[in-house]
């Protein structure tokens, strides 16, 4: 296995916050074993925004479920590594997991409803968790709910701090989950999918709020999403996944500018673009494969339509593609043939 390229350090030349390296995420089964996840590596740096995008099935969700250690049996980590500031938690289990998580690092999910619980006011959520990681009394913890929601946007805070989750609308009750994911001051926010279920004038209002926030207070953000325009309004780099792989990953500008590899040209050509006038949409042939039914080589050559001989057998590692850096053979240097010509 090659090693794998650090993406980058951050501006003041530390390392960064999260890296993860060449996971391997499996699971086990009688005939035999399926791997979901292979070869991911990345890093963020404190305050950046990296954008996780792809197909369902592409194992953007499952990225973050490993580094924060939800994955469900009989799933597993089986190789890499996940590092935060350094230190190695692809290791931790039960009580040294839940103590970081939440605490270092803290979730989103797509729907709210599965982070609140309908038994209990949201502030009191607010405070249990305050008073789980934080050295505060409940009146302080109290306060700084407070503080908490009006800072994402909460009306008449006072109030609604002791209001159940069923009577916010769904725009407020992810805000109030902004608030329950910060309120512990976490390094580290894996958002997955945090708008989709949202209408867009409100999921405008909520990426905003989250770039706006993390940007605050220094908190790096696994955005995970299946949406182009969401990354190239919110993230300051960006990771295209397929079939378990990162396939390109770069500066947003410069990947939605000029995207590299086939899949990725794929998904920037099926945005809508105002003002043009195109007869049709670009549409990637085919659908995302089975995680049984993984194509040999490069996993997207049966949709691709550059794909070469090469493409069929050897699975091309991540190259300089420009500002960016793509897994396709297409940025490939000359290499010799056996009888010594370039090929």
């Amino acid at each position: 296995m090659n090693v794998p390229h650090i993406d980058r350090m951050n501006a003041g030349g530390d390392l960064p916050l999260l890296s993860v390296r060449n996971l391997r995420v499996e699971f086990p089964r009688r005939r035999g074993t399926l791997v979901a996840l292979d070869d991911v590596s990345f890093d963020i740096a404190r305050g950046e925004v990296l954008g996780v995008v792809g197909e369902s099935g592409a194992g953007k969700s499952l990225t973050g479920a490993a580094i924060i250690g939800l994955l469900e049996p009989p799933g597993r980590i089986a190789g890499g590594d996940i590092l935060l500031d350094g230190e190695a938690i692809h290791a931790l289990r039960g009580e040294a997991m839940r103590r970081l998580r939440g605490r270092r690092i803290a979730m989103i999910f797509q729907d709210p409803l599965t982070s609140l619980n309908p038994l209990y006011t949201v502030g009191e959520q607010l405070v249990e968790t305050m008073l789980t990681h934080l050295d505060l009394t409940p009146a302080a913890a109290r306060e700084r709910a407070l503080a908490l929601l009006d800072e994402v946007g909460i009306p008449a805070p006072a109030q609604r701090i002791d209001h159940y989750p069923h009577q916010f609308s769904g725009g407020m009750r992810q805000r109030v989950v902004i608030a329950l994911a910060l309120c512990a001051e976490p390094e580290l926010i894996i958002a997955d999918e945090p708008t989709t279920a949202l209408d867009v004038s409100v999921q405008a209002q909520i990426i905003a709020l989250l770039r706006r926030l993390c940007r605050q207070h220094r908190t790096a953000v696994m955005l995970i999403t299946h949406d182009m325009g969401v990354i190239a309004e919110t993230a300051d780099r960006v990771a295209v996944m397929y079939a378990g792989r990162v396939v390109e990953i770069g500066p947003v500008a410069e990947v939605v500018r000029a995207p590299a590899h086939p899949y990725t040209r794929g998904l920037m050509g099926a945005i809508p673009v105002l003002g043009a006038e195109v007869e049709r949409l670009v549409q990637i042939d085919g659908a995302m494969p089975r995680l049984d039914a993984i194509p040999s080589g490069c996993a997207f050559h049966p949709r691709c339509t550059e794909a070469s001989a090469r493409c069929r057998v050897e699975r091309p590692e991540l190259l300089p593609a420009g500002a960016t850096r793509a897994a396709c053979w297409l940025y490939a240097p000359a290499r010799e043939n056996t009888d010594g010509g370039p090929q």
